[in-house]
């Protein structure tokens, strides 16, 4: 299989051991029925070589499996919500190869706790440090896990799942090296998370066959009754990191966001 080296000078401490360790351990829920992801090959400071993976086109019947699949690795599991990726006790990160911020882990034993400590204040305190957020954007923040109990409903309930962590369209790759199309994974923020995560950030900024995913996966795994009400819960996070790595747009975003679950 022919190789893909991935690398960035000067790369933070343990960013590639992570991501390589994370990309095995969503792979091992393959045996689970879980979705294919790129092979690992090695990694090193600044590089990480996996397999390269030749793109096609989606197709619904693709889209439907992937969806059932992605149920599956949910499934597999993770310690706590918060827990890095197996084998793995450095730094995790979350954001784009130039611009990497750290990722809490934790043993948080529930959504609420976990979302709002190890997830949503955090990236918004970063993102006042940087100077595009302020005060009165983390005293709504608050306000939006002061609210999480009853905003998540039955969902803060769950257990915690085996998330890819960052999984808009542009990480899900589609190939027909096997014959017929099918999704594979690249680039993972892995953790121990909630199901939930993945499928609102799929919702994010466009996904091909949105629908059929939802429906594959819903016949594995149905979700928690009210889903498509907490899709925005979940958008928070990344939204709340392209605050700080971007800025502009996405900070009214972020506050029109947060004024919206408040309401």
């Amino acid at each position: 299989m022919a190789k893909y080296r991935k690398s960035r000078a000067f790369a933070p401490q343990g960013f590639f051991e992570c991501e390589g360790k994370g990309l095995k351990w969503l792979g091992e829920a393959r045996s689970q029925g879980g979705p294919r992801v790129v092979d690992v090959y090695g990694w090193g400071d600044g590089w990480l070589d996996i397999e390269r993976v030749n793109s096609c086109s989606p197709t619904p019947k693709a889209a439907h499996d992937f969806g059932v699949a992605l149920a599956h690795m949910h499934d597999a599991g993770a310690e706590y919500f918060g827990s890095a990726p197996a084998g793995y006790d450095g730094t995790c990160y979350f954001g784009p190869l130039q611009d990497p911020v750290p990722m809490d882990t934790g043993k948080w034993t529930n959504p609420v706790d976990y979302l709002g400590d190890g997830r949503l204040l955090p990236m918004v305190r970063l993102g006042i440090k940087r100077g595009e957020l302020n005060d009165n954007d983390l005293q709504m923040t608050q306000e939006v896990i002061d609210a999480l109990p009853d905003l998540l409903g039955p969902a803060a309930q769950d257990k915690p799942a085996r998330v890819h962590g960052d999984l808009w369209s542009g990480n899900v790759m589609w190939t027909d090296d096997s014959g017929q199309a099918e999704a594979v994974l690249i680039d993972p923020a892995a953790h121990g998370g909630h199901r939930e995560e993945d499928l609102a950030m799929l919702n994010l900024f466009g996904m091909p066959y949105l629908d059929e995913i939802i429906d594959g996966y819903e016949s594995a795994r149905p979700l928690k009754k009210g889903f498509p009400d907490r899709i925005t819960i979940w958008q928070l996070y990344p939204i709340a990191g392209h605050c700080v790595f971007f800025g502009g747009g996405y900070v009214s975003e972020y506050r029109a966001m947060c004024r919206s679950l408040l309401s």
